[in-house]
């Protein structure tokens, strides 16, 4: 299988509704009721994250099954760390100015508020590996970059069938650190590449290199599975959330990145995905999937905007997290904002759709040409 496929292209912009879902919480807090739901969002919405990892994976074995895996790495590293960039110069300044609000407001040097949080965007490893300096919602970018790369390091020393295993090892540390904390303490962060998109990126790499992929008449089956697992992992973050906590369900919303089940329905998901290649072909949602990067790249600084104008209304006394309307208007308006602002970035020439997101770039590259 090679080219576009239409399943995955419209799968994207599906995946990216949910990504931004988990960001916006609709209905928490409200009540016991609005955070059922916002439970069942946050739940089903777990295999949005490891299917970008898993296509990432999948693309990376079949455009370097017959050419050299360093140069299409390369090609990709810089595509990645343009995107990331495009974000941090989107994204640094309405955070900064939002501490300096907040400074302003609670009586804290400005002068002293920036120089802190400039210290604080600067940090290396947070910068460059984890990706949360800035913004926690971009460490995805870093995460796919090094992901690729550990794929790569393990294919290149001639050991391409250990990818998985090697990868399946770091994840279940993973696991330990963030769902399962009740077997053991791991001290350091584990939603980052090595522990969780390392895993994924080596599961959509494996599918193609040991030809997984499924034929049309198993689709059937798989989407049988996709539900199953689906069921499978609200039961799962059911009961590690409440019964084993003591806690009433609703009480508050549990929430982990991801379980045992979260693989079972990202894989089926993607193997169902490929048995049917034409799905949505007939629809605008594969075209629409060209924007779902972007809409990830710049939903940190609408939704941050949007947060500011409800902390805004409620210091006022207008406490509009508490209606319902605000969470059924915020989702789409994150959304929506998202694209506006990266149509307006390519309308600019700060950025180019399908080529350079270094900021800037093909400005410069057009006035060169004239």
């Amino acid at each position: 299988m090679s080219g576009r496929i239409p399943s995955i292209d419209a799968m994207r912009i599906i995946a990216i509704v949910f990504v931004v879902l988990i960001h916006t919480d609709p209905f928490q807090g409200i009540n016991t009721y609005g955070n059922v739901i916002n439970f069942g969002t946050k739940t089903i919405s777990r295999f949005a994250v490891p299917f970008f990892f898993i296509t990432s994976g999948y693309f990376f074995a079949l455009k370097t099954s017959n050419r050299d895996s360093a140069t299409y790495l390369t090609k990709r590293a810089f595509k990645l760390v343009s995107l990331y960039l495009f974000g941090l110069v989107l994204v640094v300044p309405t955070f900064l100015g939002g501490k300096l609000a907040e400074a302003e407001l609670s009586g804290r040097s400005p002068h002293a508020t920036a120089t802190s949080s400039v210290i604080e965007f600067l940090d290396p490893v947070e910068l460059v590996y984890y990706g949360t300096s800035v913004s926690e919602i971009l460490w995805f970018l870093p995460a796919l970059l090094f992901s690729l790369l550990f794929v790569h390091l393990v294919t290149a020393i001639g050991k391409p069938s250990y990818v998985l295993p090697v990868a399946v090892c770091f994840h279940l540390v993973g696991l330990l650190g963030s769902t399962y904390t009740m077997f053991v303490d791991v001290p350091f962060e584990i939603r980052d590449a090595i522990f969780f998109g390392f895993f994924y990126t080596s599961l959509g790499y494996t599918i193609y290199t040991r030809a997984w992929e499924p034929s049309k008449e198993k689709s059937r089956s798989l989407f049988g599975l996709v539900v199953l697992f689906a069921v499978l992992q609200f039961v799962e973050f059911y009961a590690l959330g409440y019964p084993l906590r003591g806690e009433l369900f609703g009480s508050y919303v549990y929430a982990p990145s991801y379980g045992i089940s979260t693989a079972l329905l990202s894989a089926s998901l993607f193997l169902f995905i490929l048995s049917r290649p034409t799905l949505f072909a007939d629809t605008p949602l594969p075209e629409w999937g060209t924007y779902a990067v972007g809409i990830y790249v710049t939903h940190p600084t609408v939704f941050a905007i949007l947060r500011a104008f409800r902390e805004t209304l409620e210091s006022m006394g207008h406490t509009i997290d508490s209606k319902i309307v605000w969470h059924l208007v915020l989702t789409p308006a994150t959304l929506l904002g998202a694209l506006a602002v990266y149509l307006l970035a390519h309308r600019l020439r700060l950025i180019e759709i399908g080529g350079s997101h270094f900021p800037g770039e093909p400005w410069l590259r057009n006035r060169r040409s004239n």
